[in-house]
């Protein structure tokens, strides 16, 4: 017989290790954590590439219910954030509830049972729900370039990095232009002896302003938390008042181009190349890359721009889309994630027989960024339109898990009268939040800042950015509202049409 647990949370990231701890803080113990790994750490865990770090301050990007007083830096690395991951596992207990090298293969729901079947390496196991955090950030995209698999020489994505491959005097390639990258070409143009960088769009790039955190600053963090908690609610703030450009009043961020402008010409004297790394687009369109050392590394002599996208693949021969062509022994592919197409989907199959994949074929869609239509108890964390264009995920991950944590009460009082018990959201529900989605989106500097980026899936919709404030979306996932789901029972287990 199949082991039975109440939840499985599938991930063991910051979305996975939150829900867990909230789940253990609501008193619920009966859940696992399923990992494919065999640690803790999600993306933290995957990307240890070199001058990996978080671009949002360390207060801020740490639970409020966990808060870190001895951050080393204002940004911090990613030692120091697994290190994090590793000591709130411990805290809050979550060892006995994780399963590692453990992925889930194949979900299933049962429309007799209500409960979904969750096929393991280590077997089936069956859950009354089922909280995805598997993250937007865990599935590499890798180009599909003529000849790429038959270089050489050596090629890894930034978040598979290999370490037992030296780049030490070698000819390099990086294939990309943002976040990774911009972290990458600083941390190793001091080893290699060439460096090509394949820009198919320029950047907009802030200063970063990183610093060590003073002794003092520590101890006043560790003796006195408010000293912490008013850090966090100031960063928090600064933040919150610049959502409004981004999302109604694109031509507001001019000043930040300027500043952003006038960051560079302190880094690149050669106009020449300036006008190569001048975006022609909106800043915030794209992810905007906040550093200090991307430009100065750029600049150096034996670093190249080559501001074209990456066409072929001939032997040791790297063919620019322009036509240029450069000789490398290595090849860095710093080409994101899948993002608007991420492959749990293809692995869940609903109650009505199709997958999350099919159901999202037109674009990824989910009532208050969550639960999806035809998935009664599956949430997602950081699901369609949850994403932030420039604060912490964590403050969406932490409004999230309240929700979670009302759906299973509402669940627990829905069972009180007897037999099994789920919720499904309407499809109503869903189309109507993904309306007001599209709506509030289509003047927001993601969708009309001149752009194409990871942001748009590839019908060219926004599927993924929130479009508001990080208060307003705790406002709106505070509590689950029954009339947008249906209940079923066991004995009535069927879908109701919308």
């Amino acid at each position: 017989m199949a082991e039975h647990v109440r939840v499985a949370v599938i991930g063991s990231g910051f979305g996975g290790l939150g829900a867990a701890v909230r789940l253990r803080r609501m008193g619920i113990t009966d859940f696992v954590v399923l990992e494919r790994a065999s640690a803790v750490g999600g993306t933290w865990r995957d990307n240890t590439y070199p001058g990996c770090a978080c671009d949002v301050p360390s207060h801020l990007y740490s639970f409020s219910f966990a808060p870190n007083p001895r951050w080393p830096r204002t940004y911090s690395g990613q030692p120091h954030i697994r290190e994090y991951l590793e000591r709130l596992t411990d805290t809050f207990g979550l060892r006995p509830h994780l399963r590692f090298d453990c992925p889930a293969e194949r979900l299933r729901w049962d429309t007799e049972a209500l409960c979904w079947s969750v096929e393991t390496p280590r077997g089936t196991l069956t859950a009354d729900v089922v909280v995805s955090a598997t993250g937007p950030l865990s599935e590499p995209r890798t180009p599909e370039l003529p000849g790429l698999d038959d270089f050489p020489g050596r090629v890894f994505h930034t978040a598979r990095w290999d370490h037992e491959h030296s780049l030490r005097g070698r000819r390099v390639a990086v294939v990309g232009t943002g976040a990774s990258a911009a972290q990458i070409v600083p941390a190793i143009e001091r080893e290699v002896t060439e460096l090509t960088v394949f820009q198919r769009t320029p950047p907009w790039v802030v200063p970063r302003g990183d610093r060590r955190i003073t002794a003092l600053e520590g101890w006043l963090h560790s003796m006195f938390p408010v000293t912490g908690a008013a850090r966090r609610q100031l960063l928090w703030a600064l933040r919150e008042v610049q959502v409004g450009s981004f999302t109604r009043h694109p031509n507001r961020l001019r000043l930040l181009e300027r500043l952003a402008l006038r960051h560079m010409r302190r880094a690149i004297p050669d106009p020449a190349l300036r006008a190569r790394l001048t975006p022609e687009y909106r800043i915030g369109c794209k992810r905007i890359v906040v550093s200090d050392d991307w430009y100065p590394a750029l600049a150096k002599p034996h670093v190249t721009l080559v501001d074209s996208g990456l066409r072929e693949v001939r032997g040791p021969v790297l063919v620019a889309e322009d036509g240029r062509r450069v000789e490398v022994d290595a090849i860095v592919l710093a080409t994101g994630f899948r993002v608007t197409d991420p492959p749990i989907a293809r692995q869940v199959t609903g109650s009505y027989g199709t997958t999350l994949a099919e159901e999202w074929r037109d674009g990824m869609t989910a009532l208050r960024g969550t639960t999806a239509a035809g998935f009664p108890n599956f949430l997602t964390i950081i699901g369609p339109n949850t994403g932030l264009g420039n604060t912490s995920m964590l403050l969406i991950i932490e409004a999230q898990l309240n929700y979670l944590a009302d759906f299973m009460t509402k669940l627990a009082l829905l069972g009180r009268s007897g037999g099994r018990t789920a919720l499904s959201p309407r499809p109503a529900a869903v189309r109507a939040w993904t309306e007001l989605m599209r709506r509030r989106l289509a003047r927001s500097v993601w969708n009309s800042g001149g752009c194409d980026s990871w942001y748009l899936d590839a019908r060219g919709r926004n599927s993924t950015v929130w479009p508001g404030t990080t208060a307003e979306f705790a406002r709106v996932t505070r509590r689950v509202d029954l009339d947008e789901y249906e209940v079923l029972r066991a004995r009535t287990a069927e879908r109701t049409p919308a």
